[in-house]
């Protein structure tokens, strides 16, 4: 597979990562995920379907302790590669597995926190990629969303958080899912391309085994009306939520 690189954080990070159309890369989704990911001190973090690596380490950057998994062992192997070239090896650990073994994996209620961006379309649905590195990444190959989120149920400590980007287009079953799992939304933030346009993805925190109480913070546009990029993206893009 040939790579590609991206600066992240104003250079701060270089990721290299699958080249266009042959895998998955850095998007905006992978910047908000880690802008809405708010880890405390001292927290174990876990993100599923890691990737390349790209959360992960932005927010080991940020000072957490972050480990990551995937079920691709060459996008394993440059996620470890990117932490590597980046100082951040002691930071970020990255292992390949299928998340569907989560308990062969991990002892129950490990995490305190984790993080992760779900394929945009269930298996079978959407248009799928002649790739399969970007289809496992996009049409959920090998994880229906009800998997995930019964790692996530299985993996959480008792009011360990949960921070999600969704297509909007999946809010729905998401929010069921989470209902049936006992994972309580907390905190929902809506991402629009620009004003008057429909949210194109959805930023969700939610808490195990937590009281319902469901903050819906104001929306975040990607482009202000004259199409020029908004202040509160360009922070997400300088800093990655510090």
């Amino acid at each position: 597979m040939k790579e590609g690189r991206e600066d992240l954080l104003r250079g701060e990070l270089k990721i290299k990562q699958p080249r266009e159309n042959e895998g998955p890369r850095v998007n905006l989704d992978t910047i908000l995920l880690a802008y809405f990911t708010r880890p405390k001190k001292g927290e174990r973090v876990l993100e599923i379907g890691c990737a390349h690596g790209a959360v992960s380490l932005i927010l080991a950057k940020r000072g957490h302790n972050v480990e990551g998994v995937d079920i691709q062992p060459h996008l394993i192997e440059m996620a470890a590669e990117n932490a590597s070239e980046n100082g951040l090896e002691d930071k970020a650990k990255f292992y390949t597995g299928d998340i569907r073994d989560h308990r062969k994996m991990w002892e129950a209620q490990s995490f305190d926190r984790v993080a992760v961006n779900p394929p945009y379309f269930e298996k079978n649905s959407g248009s799928v990629s002649p790739s399969t590195a970007l289809a496992t990444a996009l049409n959920g190959l090998n994880c229906t969303l009800e998997e995930l989120i019964q790692a996530c149920r299985y993996l959480l400590k008792n009011k360990g958080y949960l921070d999600i980007v969704i297509h909007a287009g999946r809010v729905g079953e998401l929010l069921a899912l989470l209902d049936k799992y006992n994972i309580a939304p907390k905190k929902f933030r809506a991402i629009h391309p620009k004003p008057g346009a429909e949210a194109s993805v959805v930023l969700i925190e939610a808490v195990r085994a937590s009281k319902h109480g469901l903050r819906i913070e104001a929306p975040l546009f990607v482009l202000d009306e004259d199409g020029k990029e908004t202040p509160q993206l360009l922070e997400a893009y300088r800093t990655g939520g510090e």
